[in-house]
């Protein structure tokens, strides 16, 4: 599952024409890495949202801009695998 995300998250970022070329799991989302701003951050959060059925709550936009892609990556399979089985 992690896997899946983190390539959905590099295609997104690429679709939202940022670098992607040397991203790995040490690049932080916000500042000194893939720099995204608040806004970007949001449409990145809204785009995995929609993919995998989660939801963030507004208050964790300032702790995503600090994760790594790694991170988030790990944070986001944990909640999915965690929402599949409290469904099951």
């Amino acid at each position: 599952m992690r896997d899946e995300v983190r390539t959905f998250v590099v295609e997104q970022l690429a679709d939202m024409n940022y670098d992607v070329e040397d991203i790995d799991d040490d690049t932080t989302l916000g500042p000194s890495g893939v720099d995204l701003e608040s806004l970007a951050l949001a449409d990145l959060a809204v785009r995995v949202e929609d993919r995998f059925g989660l939801k963030f709550a507004d208050d964790e936009s300032e702790q995503l801009a600090l994760m790594t892609v790694g991170e988030f990556t790990t944070m986001v399979a944990d909640r999915v695998a965690g929402a599949t089985s409290d469904a099951a």
